[in-house]
């Protein structure tokens, strides 16, 4: 039951109440006399709605609070017959309790008439347990948007909160987790052969220590429901020294995956793009999915019904000394459409430009490169058709 709807039905409960007391002694009525509020919602940040009253003379018009009030004013409070442009004003509430407000009518002659609007309080603000916006000028980082229900949280090899490179070492991956949906829109991350390491699957799955448990989708022991898999956007394969292996086993880093897709078209992918890493002084990577126009969502058995995405995508950018390379640096992008249909396909088929891959997904990839070459050569960069290098 919403607060609102509860606060509406202790309302009800009150004017039965008051209603059943006085039932020998009936309260006047006086059918041709009414004030109607507009809207019986108002804005929690504050406004101005128009109030109807209709009198066949003199009247006046006040205001009961719930609170005790003083928040809203009505103008005018005073006039005779009907009228259909009087004002209420109203201020915000600040508080985290939703209040109430009454119009009295008070005619000349005959019975009043009342009329009641609720106005919520303040939603309790999202607890921040990353960074809103990434301070960090890594070159793998996304833009991300401030106050859009995502926060950038980055892990140190450990799989706890990267901090700085005294205190944390190295960087690991970051995602940028939905509190809303409960999946990270992208995961980004470095990768060399030192980075990778060596070692094995751990399969220790666990929760991400960034974020409360409850908050999170239970993955330890099964799935998400529905017959979707546990995908990876930063593969168990990308980090093999134990602590970091184990790290990429939380559903900060899991989406609901088709399996035939998850085991064909997009391992493919994986492999190629350590392949292009093996290559490279460092190969920046991120891992994404598009969901926000979803109309699917998976069964319940995580706690929560989670979206399903509709297509999946890879941001790469190389550094290293390749002759395709300008300034030491290229990049090229892959959009798939989450579809078992294409598990059988090349995912060398879905290859494109950054510039393209922004286009299509809304995220603006490498904002930092510009401080690496300059304006006018990360530009070209990003707007190059991936060489044969790739291919």
């Amino acid at each position: 039951m919403t607060r609102k709807f509860l606060y509406r039905y202790v309302l009800a409960l009150a004017a039965l109440a008051a209603g059943a007391s006085a039932c020998d002694k009936p309260e006047p009525f006086d059918a041709n006399t009414s004030v109607v509020l507009r809207s019986a919602e108002l804005e929690t940040e504050g406004g101005n709605a128009f109030v109807s009253v209709t009198c066949n003379g003199d009247w006046t018009l006040s205001l009961a609070f719930s609170d005790g009030g003083g928040w809203a004013t009505v103008t005018p409070s005073s006039g005779s017959g009907s009228k259909n442009n009087i004002q209420l004003s109203y201020g915000a509430n600040e508080g985290k309790e939703g209040r109430s407000l009454t119009l009295i009518l008070k005619p000349a002659n005959g019975a009043e008439a009342r009329s009641t609007a609720y106005q919520e309080g303040v939603a309790p603000a999202q607890a921040s347990y990353g960074y809103d916006v990434a301070p960090m000028g890594w070159l793998e980082l996304p833009a991300t948007v401030a106050g859009d229900g995502r926060e950038v949280l980055a892990h140190d090899m450990e799989g706890g909160k990267y901090k700085n490179a005294r205190s944390s070492g190295v960087r690991n991956w970051s995602c940028y987790w939905d509190y809303d949906d409960y999946l990270s829109l992208w995961v980004a991350y470095p990768l060399n052969p030192s980075l990778i390491g060596k070692g094995s699957r751990t399969d220790a799955w666990g929760y991400d220590k960034l974020l409360p448990a409850e908050i999170q989708p239970a993955l330890v022991s099964n799935s998400y429901g529905g017959g979707w898999t546990r995908g990876h956007q930063i593969p168990s394969a990308d980090r093999l020294i134990r602590a970091a292996n184990v790290s990429t086993f939380v559903p900060t880093n899991m989406t609901p995956q088709e399996y035939n897709f998850n085991g064909k078209i997009w391992a493919s992918l994986e492999g190629r793009v350590r392949g292009y890493a093996n290559k490279a002084d460092t190969l920046y990577v991120v891992t994404g999915c598009l969901f926000d126009n979803s109309t699917q969502v998976s069964g319940n058995s995580s706690g929560f019904r989670v979206k399903i995405p509709t297509h999946y995508f890879k941001a790469l950018l190389y550094r290293g000394n390749s002759t395709y390379a300008t300034s030491g640096f290229m990049a090229a992008g892959f959009l798939l459409p989450h579809d078992k249909s294409i598990a059988e396909g090349d995912c060398l088929d879905y290859i494109r430009s950054i510039d393209q891959l922004e286009e299509e997904t809304g995220i603006d990839f490498f904002p930092n490169l510009a401080a690496a070459v300059g304006k006018d050569i990360a530009s070209k960069i990003e707007a190059e058709e991936p060489s044969k290098w790739w291919k």
